[in-house]
């Protein structure tokens, strides 16, 4: 798993095949899970077969909204991985910022683009105030699995757990421990996750209060 990442994101690959990486990596966590989304969501495939009008605006939401929120946020996690491995920080503090920057950026990034999407769409009655009034039940539904955002944030946790898994296996390098048991290295990283999805759901109940 190591040297997978390593050949894929390392700070010695030009910028745009990193970036390029990045995009395919995104895809493959985004593409399952908004299939088991539309799976599991009663109706939805035939809506979205037979309804007229209603596919293209879906499309739109999801390259729009879904995919570069996935790609932005498994980026700025890549480059701190990278740097982990390179040796220009360490992997805790890699760690650490990972855990801040998946929960800031998710947020930061969807209200940016409700915001946008209110702008240039006209969505939320072409309100901004409005869609950053939405910002916070979103949040609420996206960590129960219960709308779009949802897909767009298990994507970028769920894939996130390799990630996580690798760091810590580098951490654990670092302190002269050899192999280790893979649940050494499952059980804590599904730990951050399961607190990252309870600090999201915190976040969106404050940004309901507030907004």
């Amino acid at each position: 798993m190591l040297a997978w990442f390593d050949i894929h994101f390392s700070t010695h690959l030009p910028a745009g095949r990193f970036l390029r990486n990045t995009v395919l990596l995104s895809l493959a966590g985004l593409l399952p899970v908004l299939g088991l989304y539309i799976a599991r969501t009663p109706g939805f495939a035939g809506h979205l077969a037979g309804t007229e009008g209603t596919l293209g605006p879906f499309l739109r939401q999801i390259l729009t909204n879904g995919l570069p929120v996935v790609v932005i946020v498994n980026w700025a996690a890549l480059i701190l991985f990278a740097r982990a491995r390179a040796g220009m920080m360490r992997p805790g503090a890699a760690l650490g910022l990972d855990f801040a920057v998946r929960i800031g950026l998710f947020a930061v990034l969807n209200g940016a683009v409700f915001v946008a999407s209110a702008l240039v769409f006209d969505s939320f009655g072409a309100d901004p105030a409005q869609a950053l009034g939405a910002l916070g039940p979103t949040l609420v539904r996206a960590a129960a699995f219960g709308n779009l955002a949802g897909v767009y944030l298990y994507a970028t946790l769920v894939g996130a757990l390799p990630l996580h898994m690798a760091l810590i296996a580098t951490m654990l390098a670092k302190l002269g421990y050899g192999q280790v048991p893979l649940a050494w290295l499952v059980l804590p990283a599904g730990a951050i996750v399961a607190v990252q999805f309870m600090l999201l759901t915190g976040l969106g109940w404050v940004l309901s209060s507030l907004i």
